[in-house]
């Protein structure tokens, strides 16, 4: 049976996309702007006219400054709402059957119809990081379990700070590094510009696996040929070999480590995703 397919809209670097790929979706991701950290088919289009037929679930995260807190009061009225516009495209896609399901994630405060709340404390990373998730089908969320003994490391602004007067979801951390925020959210791949925004891939996992659920009473055999990409499929690169005793090694070399509640990792270390990312680049453009 083949995977069932979900266009991710408002992809950025990909952390809500590897949570549904890691749950059994064939993803491919959509931005206004271009995004060389996505580790998945990508599409460089706008969200409000971009195509959606050829899909099975439409799962969308539509900018969330107007509604986060972390964002001055005096200044969200700079910020476009385009939860209202989304959620009408996604509907319609579902009345007119092109889709049988899609989800609208955004934080706490945003304007979603009966969401569900994820929590990073009851999934037990790092990071705290509630979100919020609308959806047309029967989803289920988190309680809240805020029980560790360490405070929620704080995923946001410049790695580095010396704290927020005002911080967000609870979050006390002084100071936070790249490679201290990759290890709480669990995403070894994304520098900290697309981190601080990122969405962690368990918490769509979580979500997606319940979709899959879903799949078996709406996946109906797909009639039209997939539309063509307006941009090249990005080559998987082979950095995963098993060896003796089920290990993986990294392209370096070095044994890699599978956490707990993930998928195996493709790299050892984000200097090793960057290698990579430009060996890439260089052998494309030869």
């Amino acid at each position: 049976m083949s995977r069932p397919r979900l266009l991710d809209l408002f992809c950025c670097a990909g952390g809500a996309s590897a949570g549904y790929r890691a749950a059994g979706f064939d993803v491919t991701g959509v931005d206004i702007e271009p995004q060389p950290h996505y580790p998945f088919p990508f599409i460089q289009a706008d969200a409000l006219t971009v195509d959606l037929t050829g899909y099975d679930v439409i799962a969308a995260s539509p900018p969330c400054q107007r509604w986060s807190q972390a964002t001055p009061e005096d200044r969200r009225d700079d910020h476009p709402d385009l939860i209202d516009p989304i959620r009408q495209r996604l509907r319609d896609a579902v009345a007119r059957g092109d889709i049988w399901g899609y989800v609208i994630e955004n934080v706490p405060g945003a304007p979603l119809i009966d969401p569900i709340t994820i929590c990073g404390d009851t999934l037990r990373l790092g990071v705290r990081r509630h979100r919020l998730f609308e959806s047309n089908l029967t989803l289920y969320g988190t309680p809240c379990h805020h029980d560790r003994d360490a405070p929620a490391v704080p995923v946001y602004g410049s790695y580095g700070q010396r704290g927020r007067r005002n911080p967000v979801d609870g979050e006390t951390s002084r100071g936070t590094s790249a490679e201290a925020g990759r290890a709480a959210m669990e995403i070894d791949w994304m520098p900290w510009p697309n981190l601080k925004q990122a969405i962690p891939p368990i918490y769509t996992a979580w979500i997606g696996v319940q979709l899959i659920g879903h799949a078996r009473h709406h996946a109906k055999p797909v009639t039209q040929a997939p539309r063509a990409q307006t941009s090249p499929r990005r080559a998987t690169p082979m950095t995963e070999a098993t060896g003796a005793g089920g290990k993986r090694h990294c392209r370096c070399g070095n044994t890699l480590i599978r956490p707990v509640t993930g998928r195996w990792p493709r790299y050892c270390s984000h200097a090793c995703r960057q290698a990579a990312y430009r060996e890439r680049t260089r052998r494309n453009a030869a």
